[in-house]
């Protein structure tokens, strides 16, 4: 029996402990036999020896150089690209190197997908939930509610068994080939963040089944902080890091808005400013 080939995907840049403990982690997982894993991993002009490190303590990794300028996104995509130009997979799984994973996680995986084929008939998307070290609930998958005027995505907690929902994160994430054939790989114009929100929307409008995997797979702390930059600050430097990829990189996200939400075009570019003009709301309310 052939074994099914499956890409992992990931991007760094200066964070060397957490590169080399997600990678350790990974390779002391739980992997069921008939499955056969290749790793490709982007370092986006690391200057902490990150690259070289992986090279040493793990040389079966595929190591691909960036130039610095990558961010997330960019990584990511280079990450891939490069994994479906020198073979051919039957799935990739894309994980953040901040991930501590656990043993089973692969085992929650393949169990949403059985649940996809058995549910569907299709095979789809499976995002895997991550906790930080208090067991609070950091990312995963989540559920979009709204109504005339405003939207919000709520995490949905994993449980014994896979459940739908509208929004991933791509902390830990498997995409089955069939939805690459279909939809691609992450849209080139986002630069950081949003592309894996983008992603798991694409599917869901070409009718492809999204799932939050049972269970918890992993340690990650939510390192985002706020999304909108205190009243102490400069009004010019809160523009921007509006502007900015890694902060609320206002054109990507109005892009992303626009795209599948336009109905709330308004209200996001209305808020995007408030954030900005009147940080002190959310300082008062927020905190």
């Amino acid at each position: 029996m052939n074994k099914l080939n499956i890409a992992v995907l990931l991007t760094c840049h200066n964070r060397r402990t957490k590169t080399i403990t997600c990678l350790e982690s990974f390779y002391q997982a739980n992997i069921p036999s008939g499955y056969h894993f290749d790793i490709y991993l982007t370092d986006d002009g690391s200057t902490d020896g990150t690259g070289e490190a992986v090279r040493e303590l793990f040389p079966d990794v595929n190591v691909i150089q960036g130039d610095g300028n990558l961010f997330w996104a960019g990584g990511m995509r280079l990450t891939w690209k490069t994994a479906m130009e020198l073979k051919s997979y039957d799935a990739y799984l894309l994980i953040n190197d901040d991930v501590l994973l656990h043993q089973d996680f692969m085992l929650n995986l393949l169990e949403a997908d059985a649940h996809s084929i058995s549910e569907t008939g299709q095979q789809g998307i499976y995002s895997g939930a991550t906790v930080d070290e208090n067991g609070q609930l950091t990312y995963g998958g989540s559920i979009i509610t709204q109504n005339h005027l405003i939207m919000n995505a709520q995490k949905v907690a994993p449980k014994s068994h896979p459940q739908r929902c509208d929004l991933t994160n791509a902390n830990v994430l498997w995409i089955s080939s069939s939805v690459v054939d279909k939809i691609g790989i992450f849209d080139k114009r986002y630069t950081h963040g949003i592309a894996d929100y983008d992603y798991s929307r694409r599917a869901i409008e070409n009718k492809i089944p999204v799932w939050l995997a049972p269970n918890v797979c992993g340690v990650c702390t939510h390192d985002h902080g706020n999304n909108w930059k205190s009243s102490n600050k400069p009004l010019k430097e809160r523009i921007e890091w509006m502007k900015s990829p890694k902060g609320l990189a206002y054109s990507e996200y109005m892009y992303y808005i626009r795209k599948h939400f336009p109905v709330y075009l308004p209200y996001s570019f209305i808020m995007m400013w408030m954030k900005t003009f009147f940080p002190f709301i959310w300082d008062r309310f927020k905190n």
